[in-house]
C-alpha cells in the first residue's frame, strides 16, 4: 500500500514538472516570436491614419468637439 502511494506521489510530482516544462517552453518560444520593442514618441502624426492624413483643421475640429463645454479654447 505504502509503494502504490509513494508512486503516486512521484507521478504527481513529475506531472507538475512536465506542465511547468511546457509552461516555461511556450514562454520562451512567445518570446522569440514576439519582440517586444520599446513604444517611441511620435513626433507628429502624419501617416497615422489610414486614408488620409491629419491637418490642422481636422486637429481644431477634434478639440472643439471634446471640449465643447470650454469657451476658452
Amino acid at each position: 500500500m505504502a509503494r502504490k502511494s509513494g508512486a503516486a506521489l512521484v507521478l504527481r510530482k513529475i506531472d507538475g514538472m512536465e506542465r511547468e516544462i511546457a509552461i516555461l517552453r511556450r514562454d520562451i518560444i512567445h518570446g522569440l516570436i514576439v519582440k517586444r520593442s520599446p513604444k517611441k514618441a511620435k513626433p507628429s502624426l502624419f501617416g497615422c491614419i489610414k486614408g488620409g492624413d491629419i491637418t490642422e483643421r481636422m486637429v481644431e475640429e477634434s478639440k472643439r468637439n471634446l471640449f465643447r463645454h470650454m469657451n476658452d479654447l
